[in-house]
């Protein structure tokens, strides 16, 4: 065979590879957008579900837009339904949270360089879908500084036009059955959400939501009734002193505790609360009390100096925390998300220095909300 002809089968096998590519990935995407597309990142295990990742404009004239995470139930996802999933804060995110440390496909590697599957993923009965919002929160940012300073009602439209625009990227979901989900101050975001969403149905002639269910764990819903759980909590588990418990139970009226201005009590209130406060961060795992502690400064160096996968603790890895940190502030990882596009002047952190949210907001009571949603018969789960 000549050089000529060599030649020419050359270009003809390149060009049937990348037809034969090209027809691969139209039919692997299905309709939804390929530039989202998460092709695989860094270290992760190999899965038979797609990822995509980006950015909705919720605002174009001011600039602000909220990142997504979304990833395909394992089997059969067109049967399945969405599950959206919101962390609380006010101002952590739930890609950090939910999707992975918590429910999603996987978790960080001991060394923080890769991933492992998460054998409890949600994503084995439904489609997953993560958001950080507000905007400030993760990787979702706004051009207008002014837009930090947010609360409730902004969050939850800022919601309702991410979903109106999520759907153009992925309209096979526009009738799928949709779960409302999240955590801690998302006992906020969810409830006021679907509020939302149940006011555009009924104002709608057109799209309508077709929520199914909503389900928030540890949730913020009265603040007078959730503070002082929280230490009865504490003190029941042996997590704090009897000195200490009795002190904030007999000393402390949360009947006129509030967010914005929580030194309104006594001040053996405030001092027993105080004293509360700093033993559970120091010394204890508020998420589960028989656990160990992390040591950051030591995981950090480890992260830092160590290449190989280690091991940070037996059994539950008590460090995942700091592991996904350094993970998601690899710049490998934030190519592979398509996130950080406008290369923030910070790193990611788990929860957000640059958000000014209302904290008079957290004092409004949810359970009217709940109410509401529950006599459009869409179920409530609150769990612990």
């Amino acid at each position: 065979m000549g050089l000529h002809e060599m030649g020419r089968c050359w270009f003809g096998a390149v060009f049937i590879a990348v037809i034969s590519f090209w027809l691969l990935v139209s039919n692997v995407v299905d309709g939804f957008p390929t530039e989202d597309l998460v092709l695989h990142l860094p270290g992760q295990p190999e899965v038979g579900f797609r990822q995509y990742a980006g950015y909705v404009d919720v605002d174009v004239k001011n600039g602000r837009s909220l990142f997504y995470y979304f990833v395909e139930a394992e089997k059969d996802p067109d049967q399945k339904p969405l599950a959206l999933w919101l962390n609380g804060g006010p101002g952590c995110s739930s890609i950090g949270g939910g999707a992975f440390t918590e429910l999603g496909p996987f978790f960080p590697s001991g060394d923080g360089r890769g991933l492992r599957r998460n054998s409890m993923s949600w994503n084995r009965a439904s489609n997953l879908l993560f958001v950080e919002s507000p905007a400030g929160v993760g990787w979702s940012y706004s051009n207008t500084t002014s837009d930090y300073t947010t609360g409730d009602a902004k969050t939850a439209k800022d919601m309702h036009t991410f979903f109106l625009k999520w759907y153009e990227k992925f309209p096979k979901f526009k009738s799928r059955e949709l779960f409302l989900t999240g955590e801690s101050y998302a006992g906020h975001y969810i409830p006021q959400l679907a509020e939302v969403l149940l006011d555009h149905n009924a104002q709608s002639t057109d799209f309508k939501f077709n929520i199914k269910g909503v389900a928030i764990g540890n949730p913020l819903l009265r603040l007078d009734r959730d503070v002082p759980a929280t230490y009865e909590f504490f003190w029941s588990h042996g997590m704090i002193s009897d000195e200490i418990g009795l002190k904030i139970m007999n000393e402390c009226d949360f009947d006129d505790y509030t967010f914005a201005n929580p030194h309104n009590v006594t001040d053996t209130c405030n001092d027993a609360i105080s004293q509360a406060n700093s033993i559970i961060g120091d010394y204890i795992n508020s998420y589960d009390v028989i656990l160990d502690v992390c040591y950051p400064s030591i995981v950090n160096q480890e992260l830092r100096l160590r290449k190989m996968a280690t091991k940070m603790s037996v059994g539950v890895d008590v460090c995942m925390t700091y592991e996904r940190r350094f993970y998601l502030n690899l710049p490998e990882v934030q190519k592979a998300l398509h996130a950080n596009r406008t290369k923030l002047p910070y790193r990611w952190f788990m929860c957000s220095d640059v958000l000014n949210y209302s904290y008079t907001d957290g004092n409004i009571n949810i359970l009217p909300i709940l109410k509401k949603i529950i006599q459009n018969h869409i179920p409530v789960w609150v769990f612990r």
